[in-house]
């Protein structure tokens, strides 16, 4: 890592840090020259804006939710439990919520859509192969694999971004996930005793 690559990820880590302690508008590029202790100049040298800086915070949390994706697609894990495990592994966690948040707001939706597309474009091939290997063991039966899991990833965006489903919710989402995977009922009935509870951070961790 050059000189330059570690000055423009002290920066991110900083933002990120002040991001969830202060909150985005109450946090000011002054804010992040200060606890760098760098000059104005050097700080727009690497970013155009404080907004492109939260594009590329985010970007960072992808990449280490792809890094925790990663581990548990090659754990030993049921198929069923990898795949609810790796789309926890991408939604933020309750302390990173606060920046999940201004992803929703309307003023963000460009961003929204690029920060989805590239979720997408990690999420469809991890989930499409755990969901091969499901129909070879028999546990799922379906095709247009790639279709389904790009339906299945839409469902769980617009269900989950927010931490607020209720009971009749997620036994709709689970229903709906077997239906769209072929998977016998029940096969998915873990997920009632894992949203929203400590059990999640496990199968984000490859724990379980």
């Amino acid at each position: 890592m050059t000189k330059g690559e570690r000055t423009r990820k002290k920066l991110l880590d900083i933002a990120y840090e002040l991001f969830l302690s202060k909150g985005y508008e109450e946090t000011s590029v002054e804010d992040i020259l200060s606890r760098a202790q760098i000059a104005k100049g050097t700080y727009y040298y690497y970013f155009e804006s404080k907004e492109q800086m939260l594009e590329e915070v985010i970007e960072m949390m992808i990449e280490e939710e792809a890094q925790t994706a990663q581990k548990i697609l090659e754990s030993g894990m049921p198929a069923p439990q990898k795949i609810i495990g790796i789309i926890a592994a991408f939604h933020p966690s309750k302390d990173e919520q606060p920046i999940g948040d201004l992803l929703n707001r309307p003023e963000n939706l460009l961003m929204h859509k690029k920060v989805m597309t590239k979720l997408m474009n990690k999420l469809i091939p991890m989930l499409g192969s755990i969901v091969e290997d499901g129909v070879n063991d028999g546990v799922f039966r379906c095709r247009l694999i790639s279709v389904r899991v790009k339906v299945l990833l839409i469902v769980a965006s617009a269900l989950f971004d927010d931490n607020k489903q209720t009971p009749e919710e997620i036994e709709v989402f689970i229903d709906l996930t077997e239906k769209i995977l072929g998977a016998e009922k029940g096969t998915m009935d873990f997920m009632k005793t894992l949203i929203g509870q400590s059990d999640t951070n496990k199968l984000r961790e490859g724990e379980l």
